[in-house]
């Protein structure tokens, strides 16, 4: 959290260990030790340094609209869903619902909380309004003697400063082979949560973040826990989104938030231990209702079918694997697949023949791997007259499945004793195009400025 804040690609960005990260260890620790689960974390931060010097966290963009809205009202449900599991207590037999006196003392707190969280910044906005609920919370609770659920009664937060420590295991091929999927998995959804939060962030702050300075940061963090016996992390969006709410815009709030984890962890346990849950639950239920996208609700009359479908998929998904990366990967696939889909349906053709008896056939739409095959379906080979122009002035040839289309319907036409012309083709396509060189016949001024990929 400490260096994500300083060198992070944006302010106010809250990191530390995840959920997301730590699943995908899980197996490696169960086979091979916990000492394989450090060199693995550390991998994954070199791995996560190199997508960011090789500028690859652009790629974020790629992720529509609609599966941010997914993305981002899932995490509310499961922000929100967690709170729920705060009325349960422990009990000999397993767990079992808050009920009579202690349930109503729950709800009553929890009410308190969400109350002052929402008046407080009528008031002023110079102090945290979820700070002030805590702590307005607590005083309440300790002053009266209030028995209720506190912070001790899920876990213990009191510890000691990690050590320096080189994973100890053989560095050779055979070791790299057994860890290197973990790290990459681990790299993978460790920079695609905090892309995603940084983006997130963006919308909310209304200024843009740094990807690439992202990645460096959170790998940089990771090999530094790998090299301190740390599970390792990503930046994590509900504290992001606490972090923002409170009004925080600045670097400070994410140093102070990491040190004072640390002074709480050495010396702060029996303070915090004594924090009722109830305070936290409401500040978290509101945090739920700040993070879910009500917009979405207001506009999906008008969005396509499809990106709906999109968008409730990637929720249910968020919600009921609690795999945030997962759950983006499978969104960003299937508007990628809808897409080319959708591309391809606009693929047509203009046909007609001039006084000279040559037949035209202009081209509309992009030409891509998703096209290919309507577009082969438009040429009349056999009946055509012997000269035949095809003119992409209106198309794009995107890919290498493209140039090969363009490829098989010049050799057929040449098969059949009939002289093709391709008009209107970039430099890059005509280069590509070696079975039509002798009967290519370009307008090098009016062919369309773009580059062509190869490859």
């Amino acid at each position: 959290g400490l260096i994500t804040s300083i060198f992070g690609g944006r302010p106010g960005m809250v990191s530390g260990g995840a959920g997301a990260t730590v699943v995908v260890l899980i197996a490696l620790m169960q086979s091979h030790g916990v000492e394989y689960v450090f060199a693995a974390v550390l991998l994954a931060g070199i791995l996560q340094i190199l997508v960011g010097v090789l500028k690859l966290g652009k790629f974020i963009r790629l992720v529509p609209q609609p599966v941010m809205y997914g993305f981002v009202n899932g995490l509310a449900i499961i922000i929100f869903m967690a709170q729920v599991e705060q009325f349960k207590i422990h009990t000999t037999s397993g767990t079992a619902w808050l009920t009579g006196a202690a349930l109503w003392t729950m709800l009553a707190l929890v009410a308190l909380t969400v109350i002052v969280v929402v008046v407080f910044p009528k008031i002023t906005k110079a102090i945290p309004a979820s700070l002030v609920a805590i702590i307005v919370v607590f005083i309440i609770v300790l002053g009266f003697g209030i028995d209720t659920k506190t912070v001790k009664d899920i876990a213990s937060v009191s510890g000691g400063f990690p050590p320096f420590h080189i994973p100890d295991v053989p560095f050779s091929f055979e070791f790299l082979k057994i860890i290197f999927p973990y790290s990459l998995v681990m790299a993978g959804v460790g920079l695609i949560e905090s892309l995603l939060t940084l983006s997130v962030a963006d919308e909310i702050t209304g200024n843009r973040g740094r990807g690439n300075k992202e990645c460096v940061a959170q790998g940089s963090a990771n090999v530094l826990n790998g090299l301190f016996t740390g599970m390792g992390g990503c930046a994590m969006i509900a504290q992001t989104f606490v972090n923002l709410s409170a009004g925080s815009r600045a670097r400070l709030s994410g140093i102070i938030a990491a040190c004072t984890i640390l002074l709480i962890i050495l010396f702060g346990a029996p303070v915090i231990e004594k924090v009722p849950m109830a305070a936290l639950v409401g500040v978290m239920v509101m945090v739920a209702i700040g993070t879910f996208e009500w917009i979405s609700f207001r506009i999906i009359n008008k969005m396509p079918r499809h990106d709906i479908i999109t968008g409730i998929l990637v929720a249910v998904v968020t919600v009921w694997l609690h795999n945030l990366a997962l759950a983006v990967l499978i969104g960003v696939i299937i508007s990628a697949l809808v897409f080319a889909w959708e591309s391809a349906k606009r693929i047509r053709a203009k046909k007609y023949t001039d006084g000279q008896g040559i037949k035209h056939y202009e081209i509309y739409g992009p030409l891509f791997f998703g096209s290919v095959t309507p577009f082969a379906g438009k040429f009349d080979i056999n009946n055509d007259p012997d000269e035949v122009i095809i003119d992409f002035r209106e198309s794009r040839v995107v890919d290498m499945s493209a140039i090969d289309a363009l490829n098989k319907l010049t050799a057929q036409y040449k098969k059949a004793g009939k002289k093709l012309h391709l008009r209107h083709l970039s430099e890059d396509c005509r280069r590509l195009l070696k079975n039509a060189e002798d009967v290519i016949e370009v307008n090098i001024t009016e062919d369309p400025d773009y580059k062509l990929p190869v490859g």
